[in-house]
């Protein structure tokens, strides 16, 4: 099958194909490269708050009722059935269930949070809790795709492409978005391509089950060739691209192709050190544990310590937050969440990080108020999906601290109050960048795309 390429070079005694051949021939007159590092860093629209971001991915869905929004009436009612009636979620659901465990008040905000995350609700006061979030699906792939990529669909570069597609990368010898998941979270990378976006801007998925950099980080190193026989190999690519570029115009796969090539150069100078936490102190290290999730947020820290723009933590492997079984495992989930979550927070406000980081705590959506009843499940004590009101935590780059947003209605159900969709979640984050979230846009397929598509508000009570 012929591409569109091939289609333009050949129909028409290739006259189609001028319009890629523009910029080559541009930069054939001015001996200039298409475009000189496109991870060099870039000014935004207007000052940022923020200069970079970590998103802490509890996925699988975490309750919002046992963990950052306390509601006395479930523990009224628990066991009869929801006075309105239950909204419409994923699988068949029953009378209400009251949380397991408590709420306590912390921190000089006195804000409610459960006793699953004693240390998170320790430095509460550095937090704003978003108790009003909804989304648009009861199911994990929109759902996961909405959060990551701004729509429900496949084909949306992710947020991290975005930011580093406006900003750049503040550190050249490391890519500027890094994903670290141990496995794969549902749909898997395509929650951090791309896209239609240059290659250069997806996320580099780092399996951070490993512990050992040479193993966290495939083939960093050539045994085979020197540096500088690489980077003689790679001033070659270089040269025969611009030839190529003055014959046919730009091919976006094999810039992509040198770009990763230039990446992987430069890695080899810095990486190996910064995903070796070993490099750490004890007392540090012992602070975040040794699970997966713990290694993950103290590799985010170093990581951003390091200027790379974007790093996004998956919890687990699929979709461990997904409970519909058992409420009681948020408990055990959340021993290996919380201690990491508030090091992360600790040390970067140790380090003076966290008045510029931005740190996003949350899931795909919430959890119902009521049980499961489903013939899925075996034991009859979990929740089932839920895409009409959910909490997440905001901390750090111009957040109003100590503060809680809306609210869903006095079972957790809905949000009701301040409502903020997925699009304003997103819409507020660039915001804190330093971007319009309207005019952040890269045309493709005569349409100007953007991480909002065309909804989205900044939602200006959150920002301090």
């Amino acid at each position: 099958m012929m591409t569109r390429r091939d289609c333009l070079k050949t129909f028409g005694t290739g006259f189609g194909m001028t319009a890629f051949a523009q910029q080559a021939a541009a930069a054939a007159l001015t001996g200039a490269p298409v475009e000189i590092n496109p991870l060099t860093p870039k000014a935004p629209h207007f000052p940022a708050k923020a200069k970079r971001v970590i998103f802490l991915f509890l996925n699988g869905g975490p309750s919002q009722v046992d963990t950052f929004d306390p509601k006395p009436m479930l523990d009224k009612y628990s066991g009869k059935p929801m006075p309105a009636g239950n909204l419409k979620t994923e699988r068949k659901t029953g009378n209400l269930l009251k949380s397991p465990f408590s709420f306590q008040k912390y921190g000089q905000s006195g804000i409610e949070v459960s006793d699953i995350f004693p240390k998170l609700g320790a430095r509460i006061d550095d937090c704003c809790v978003i108790r009003s979030m909804y989304t648009d699906r009861p199911n994990h792939e929109p759902s996961l795709l909405l959060m990551n990529t701004g729509d429900k669909q496949v084909g949306r570069p992710s947020m991290g492409s975005w930011l580093t597609y406006g900003l750049g990368s503040e550190n050249q010898n490391l890519p500027g978005f890094v994903v670290l998941c141990p496995g794969f979270p549902v749909i898997g990378p395509q929650l951090w391509a791309s896209t239609f976006l240059p290659a250069v801007y997806q996320g580099t998925y780092i399996p951070n089950n490993e512990k050992t950099p040479d193993k966290l980080v495939q083939y960093i190193r050539n045994a085979e060739l020197s540096q500088s026989q690489q980077r003689k190999q790679l001033d070659l690519l270089d040269e025969l691209d611009a030839l190529h570029l003055q014959r046919s115009g730009q091919d976006r796969e094999l810039e992509a192709s040198i770009q990763a090539g230039e990446i992987a150069f430069r890695m080899q100078s810095e990486a190996p050190g910064v995903f070796d936490i070993s490099k750490e102190p004890e007392n540090v290290r012992a602070r975040y544990g040794e699970s997966d999730f713990g290694r993950g947020c103290l590799m985010s820290l170093r990581l951003v310590e390091k200027g790379v723009r974007m790093v996004q933590v998956y919890f687990g492997n699929s979709q461990p937050w997904d409970n519909h079984d058992d409420i009681l495992i948020h408990k055990k989930l959340a021993r290996d969440a919380d201690g990491p979550i508030a090091a992360l927070l600790e040390d970067l406000k140790l380090r003076g990080l966290l008045d510029d980081t931005l740190v996003i705590i949350s899931g795909e959506f919430g959890r119902t108020p009521v049980v499961e009843v489903s013939g899925l499940v075996k034991v009859q004590n979990g929740r089932d999906h839920n895409s009409h009101g959910f909490s997440s935590v905001l901390a750090g780059g111009g957040i109003r601290r100590g503060y809680v947003h809306g609210a869903t209605d006095d079972f957790g159900f809905k949000a009701i109050e301040k409502p903020v969709h997925i699009h304003d979640l997103h819409a507020t984050i660039l915001h804190l960048m330093g971007f319009d979230h309207t005019k952040l846009t890269y045309r493709y397929s005569g349409r100007d795309f953007r991480l909002t598509d065309v909804a989205g508000n900044v939602v200006h009570e959150v920002l301090a």
